[in-house]
């Protein structure tokens, strides 16, 4: 790749799925043009491995390079920025796609997991979001997306501190927005419901029932349309009737209601473990 090629996009996980199972593995790739094609597609198929990296290439007419980078490490992410002003890139696109969730009590998680929660899904995306900045292609608008949730919306028991880092996410894609689409960057907020990319989180939506089933949708079509909708520079994507309305109906009520309405929810999917007894909400004893 030569310095100046402009880049499609950046910030993927090298590993199979939109989101992460484990922080450890994210990592980043580069899509560059070939022929001015305007081609941005985020790499979310193992693209470190040559056989990845070949049918991207393959698919879509792009050079796939990728950088192994743990987001969740400052250095190692220093490391990433450095390797790309080395060899001049430039961006415009970007797609902080990276994320992390421990699902389960608050009190039941340990303090190193919350952290990676936070390292990761905020402290990350905004770096990167900042340093691509320094790195944009000036004959072109830079889209930026991030990944946020539809859990965004809510206070969420079960997935507190998840899905305060999705509602950050969220505030801060529309005010950066407002404040960059003047110099030529739009930043558009992804809010999907549950996607079926890790056998936990099909379990999870599995344990909603009809909730879970309606509100799931196709991984390969939530991309297509938030490649579209950043392109258009949309602000916000909630993909799915069923998502949109439940995000509409959700901003009727008061906050501790809806908390308290998923609370019950989430208690389907997380009951009590065997041979224990509940004390409080998610609080179990030993008999």
């Amino acid at each position: 790749m030569s310095p100046g090629r402009r880049l499609g996009a950046v910030s993927c996980r090298e590993g199979e799925d939109l989101e992460g199972r484990a922080a450890r593995n994210a990592g980043s790739g580069y899509v560059s043009s070939r022929g001015g094609q305007n081609i941005n597609r985020s790499l979310n198929r193992a693209p470190g491995r040559p056989e990845g990296r070949a049918r991207v290439e393959r698919l879509y007419g792009v050079e796939a390079r990728p950088y192994a980078c743990d987001l969740t490490d400052a250095a190692s992410r220093e490391g990433l920025w450095r390797h790309i002003g080395q060899h001049g890139l430039r961006f415009h696109f970007l797609i902080n796609v990276a994320g992390i969730d421990y699902e389960g009590p608050f009190d039941e998680r340990g303090v190193g997991e919350l952290q990676t929660i936070v390292r990761l899904n905020i402290e990350a995306t905004v770096e990167m979001t900042r340093r691509v900045l320094a790195h944009r292609d000036p004959a072109r608008v830079l889209r930026i997306v991030n990944v946020s949730s539809l859990a965004g919306y809510y206070p969420m028991p079960v997935k507190a501190v998840y899905a305060a880092s999705k509602r950050f996410l969220l505030d801060f894609s529309l005010a950066l927005d407002a404040e960059l689409r003047a110099s030529g960057v739009t930043v558009t907020a992804l809010c999907p419901a549950g996607m079926p990319t890790t056998p936990s989180t099909m379990r999870g939506i599995d344990a909603q029932g009809f909730m879970g089933r309606i509100t799931t949708l196709n991984v390969g079509d939530v991309a297509a349309r938030t490649i579209r909708g950043a392109l258009a520079g949309r602000r916000v994507i909630v993909p799915g009737v069923a998502n949109q309305m439940l995000r509409l109906l959700g901003g009727l009520a008061p906050a501790p209601a809806v908390a308290s309405v998923l609370n019950r929810r989430w208690r389907r999917a997380y009951p009590p473990p065997p041979g224990s007894s509940t004390v409080g909400p998610y609080a179990y004893a030993e008999r």
